[in-house]
């Protein structure tokens, strides 16, 4: 692959929302370009198959395989591509035996564009190194490339305890909750609560939807989406 040509992605995730997040993530960030996505690890064998791929945007929790059995198979097949892998778990042995299976990089869910633009900018400069190396500055230097900074921020206003607890009205309410009933069962106000289901939209970990049947304008309600 030559310099000029952008990095090819294949986003793997079974649940369309975030898969589709995903993708328009990816298309977003220069250099990068989303060639399919797929829900299962067999399609994703299949699109492998056929269509050159650079790197797995992988979900470790698929329907048919865990993420990291995928990559495992894949390797013995002979598949190259590298994998950044997308995922809630925090079991850091799962981490240490994703290194050994081309895992360049985890990104915990939720997250933001951000956080996955800073993950792939910094594959690209690791992907982007090639030739001998020079000595051990060089080295360390490519290898440094893939070291994440501190986690993300988040947005001004917002705090990690709050987000917790807002997360977890979400969590235990399948039927979904209002911006109002999430700022009452949290202590917070309702223009505050919105901010923070607002951020976990962008961060494709929840959803909106119009509440119908009351007058006047629809009221959105929130969903959780299915835990990864």
């Amino acid at each position: 692959m030559s310099p000029a040509e952008p990095i090819r992605v294949l986003v793997v995730e079974d649940d369309p929302v975030a898969a589709d997040a995903h993708v328009l993530y990816v298309g977003r960030v220069p250099g990068f370009v989303a060639v399919g996505q797929a829900g299962t690890g067999a399609a994703a064998r299949r699109v492998l198959d056929r269509t050159p791929v650079d790197l797995l945007l992988l979900d470790l929790h698929l329907p048919d395989v865990h993420g990291l059995q995928l990559a495992r198979s894949l390797r013995a097949a002979g598949h190259q591509a590298d994998v950044i892998a997308v995922t809630s778990a925090r079991d850091l042995a799962v981490v240490r035996e994703g290194v050994s299976l081309g895992v360049v990089q985890y990104v915990l869910k939720p997250f933001t564009f951000a956080t996955l633009r800073d993950r792939l900018l910094r594959y690209a400069e690791y992907h982007a190194a090639a030739g001998e190396a020079s000595g051990q500055d060089e080295v360390d230097r490519a290898l440094a490339a893939l070291r994440a900074p501190a986690p993300a921020a988040l947005p001004k206003g917002l705090s990690a305890p709050t987000l917790e607890r807002v997360t977890g009205v979400l969590r235990a309410t399948p039927e979904g909750r209002t911006a109002a009933e999430v700022a009452e069962e949290v202590g917070i106000s309702r223009i505050t609560a919105r901010r923070y289901l607002e951020y976990l939209v962008d961060a494709a970990r929840a959803a909106r939807r119009p509440q119908y049947g009351q007058v006047g304008r629809p009221e959105l309600r929130y969903h959780w989406l299915r835990e990864r």
